[in-house]
């Protein structure tokens, strides 16, 4: 899935091209769920080949169309995934599992999924349940969420989390709900963030600091130099760190312990 390689050789991608044949007037369409650890970008990668591979099998009328496809990821991967496929669009639809501890509906999941599909087909064609809070945008041509109210402002449905996001004149787009418009950092962020920092400067998660990030954190380098630094006091490399540690008995020969078990026996 991440290289586009066939462990089989031949054998296997003689499959997957008949598989992607469509006949008989058979329509395919891929759908791919795969691990949210997984990179984007090889991803990506290996479905425009799969998307390559489907589009030479096919006549030469359709020589220019995209193979459908479905894509299910987190919302917060959109930027990522848009960047490498920019056909592809996000749906409002939240998908849930059933085998899962937290993308599930009832009391131990979360209340609301993040997990979304994103797809190359035209999303007025894909029909969203109404019984499950989904209703049609008639200015978007699109199934979303119901609290997903359309902005007359920015033109567009902009929840990507389900919630009713808020629009910020200043910013001139809307943001989330809990989020409030900061006069000092010129950008909507949370309540209590860190002030005077711009969008995408976090600073050090390792010391804390504002002024460098993690990978240049001197305090880092200095406990790496610390922990490999070699005993001087011993003189030794072999030389046990646990001092409340018992060395190791010395195993006793086979004529040693037998002289023992006479020893014992004969008291």
């Amino acid at each position: 899935m991440f290289n586009h390689h066939f462990f089989d050789g031949k054998a296997s991608s003689a499959v997957l091209q008949a598989f992607l044949t469509e006949s008989e007037g058979g329509k395919l369409v891929m759908v791919a769920d795969p691990p949210f650890g997984g990179l984007v970008k090889p991803l990506a990668n290996s479905f425009s080949l799969l998307s390559q591979t489907w589009r030479k099998l096919q006549s030469s009328d359709g020589s220019g169309a995209d193979m459908p496809m479905m894509w299910i990821f987190p919302y917060f991967f959109e930027p990522r995934i848009l960047e490498c496929l920019p056909s592809l669009t996000m749906l409002d639809y939240q998908v849930d599992y059933d085998n899962h501890p937290l993308y599930k509906h009832g009391k131990t999941g979360r209340k609301q999924s993040p997990v979304r599909i994103f797809t190359n087909i035209s999303p007025k064609d894909i029909v969203l349940p109404k019984d499950e809070g989904y209703r049609f945008c008639s200015v978007c041509q699109r199934f979303v969420l119901s609290l997903n109210k359309h902005c007359a402002k920015c033109n567009v449905c902009p929840s990507k989390d389900g919630r009713e996001w808020k629009h910020c004149s200043t910013c001139e787009k809307c943001v989330k709900p809990s989020w409030r418009h900061c006069a000092p950092c010129g950008r909507c962020a949370l309540p209590d963030h860190p002030c005077g920092l711009s969008e995408g400067t976090e600073g050090c998660f390792n010391c804390g600091s504002l002024k460098h990030k993690r990978k240049a954190c001197s305090v880092q380098d200095s406990r790496r130099t610390r922990s490999n630094r070699p005993n001087a006091k011993s003189g030794s490399k072999n030389v046990s760190h646990c001092p409340n540690q018992k060395p190791k008995a010395k195993r006793k020969s086979g004529a040693a312990r037998r002289a023992k078990k006479l020893a014992a026996q004969s008291e």
